[in-house]
């Protein structure tokens, strides 16, 4: 037998004991000591968990069916078997929703339904739309985010800071475009006394330290944009940044399976860190698609929503992925999210995502009314866009 003709059985094999258990079997749950456990500790599933049809699990997510809802339900199925044979790299969940309603679901790996995920860097959406909240409550004016951070923050001592970072706006934070650097030898001395770093002190510190800002620094580059930002939460709400994540983001959206730790500074994390399970993701995507309403409440401003999910600056070669991917081009970020163009046949559909390294993505195809979220490990440059292009927008387009 042939090479390739073998490795065909061997996947068409493998593909069918994958899918067999889509039917008449349980998601995949954590234990209580899986969930108080570190995530690289959790078991790896003899099987993965495909479903067509997702339960409700009293948790708020609209639910339909693939193939009655929405989407080509066998493309999609092909395309779950794949990943399931590790075909697009190492996910631990897959799901879909369409016009509002979760169709798809499916686990691998480390996946639970029940478990919530490491982020990573999709955090720095989440605490650009935790800025959001706070513009829709009042404590914030779309304005604002013109006007210097140093106006927000009142325990700082300008007097020591370097040349024009006193400059430095709500809008370049959210965008990565403060120009704020900090070497490591600086950093080494940020670091050698860390109750300075306390509170506003992180800022202070920043301020100080960065390496000069001149019109060049003042590009995109990831940075303490996310930091900068949480900062300005917890300056203008009432109480704790920490309680209004809480009371005023989560609680409403119905999201109680989480872990938000805090940061040096002792203000919640805001670049990484946080976990959050598969299904809130999509929660969270759903609201985004639906210009910022979740449940008939404005959670986020529209044109917050707009402004964050828009391409605000051209990300050029600091994509962080899949830049020259085959379908995936101009890569840009708008505010503490990127976004690209992903190319089907000849027409282009604009994408919002979150991003977090190893495989976490919220994407936002409004043109198809359409969110994908993925989450996985140790995928250093994962395909997920390259795939949403290829593989599961065309179980979308209408023929």
């Amino acid at each position: 037998m042939r090479t390739t003709q073998f490795l065909m059985l061997v996947i068409f094999l493998s593909y069918n004991t994958v899918f067999a258990q889509q039917n008449g079997h349980r998601a995949p749950e954590a234990t209580a000591e899986e969930a108080k456990a570190s995530f690289w500790d959790i078991p790896m599933l003899k099987e993965a968990f495909i479903d067509t049809t997702p339960k409700d699990r009293k948790d708020g997510i609209p639910l339909g069916e693939l193939g009655v809802d929405g989407g080509d339900k066998e493309m999609i199925l092909r395309l779950a078997r794949g990943i399931a044979v590790n075909q697009y790299g190492n996910y631990d969940s897959f799901l879909i929703a369409h016009k509002g309603k979760l169709l798809f679901e499916s686990y691998y790996t480390r996946g639970r339904i029940n478990l919530a995920h490491p982020q990573a860097s999709a955090t720095k959406t989440y605490t650009g739309l935790l800025l959001g909240r706070a513009i829709q409550l009042g404590y914030l004016t779309m304005a604002d985010l013109d006007k210097p951070l140093v106006s927000f923050l009142k325990d700082l001592d300008p007097s020591k800071f370097i040349e024009d970072v006193e400059k430095t706006t709500l809008h370049q934070a959210l965008t990565m475009t403060t120009g704020i650097h900090v070497s490591d030898e600086n950093r080494e001395k940020m670091q050698k006394n860390p109750e300075k770093l306390e509170g506003q002190g992180e800022v202070q510190a920043l301020f100080e330290y960065s390496d000069p800002i001149t019109p060049e620094s003042k590009v995109f580059r990831y940075s303490a944009g996310p930091a900068l930002v949480m900062q300005v939460i917890d300056a203008v709400v009432p109480g704790t940044a920490k309680d209004f994540i809480k009371n005023e983001f989560l609680d409403k959206m119905g999201i109680t399976n989480y872990d938000w730790p805090a940061a040096p500074s002792g203000l919640p994390q805001s670049g990484w860190r946080i976990s959050i399970t598969s299904r809130d993701m999509t929660k969270i995507g759903i609201m985004a698609l639906n210009k910022g309403k979740w449940k008939g409440e404005q959670l986020i401003p529209e044109a917050f929503i707009t402004k964050a999910t828009s391409k605000v600056v051209d990300t050029g070669d600091n994509a962080i992925y899949f830049g020259g991917s085959i379908g995936v081009s101009n890569e840009g970020y708008g505010y503490l999210c990127w976004n690209a163009d992903l190319k089907v046949d000849n027409k282009s559909y604009f994408t919002a995502n979150a991003q977090g390294g190893g495989g976490q993505f919220i994407i936002l195809i409004e043109d198809l009314d359409l969110v994908i979220v993925t989450t996985g490990h140790n995928n250093r440059y994962p395909s997920t866009l390259r795939m949403t292009a290829e593989e599961i927008l065309p179980a979308f387009i209408k023929k």
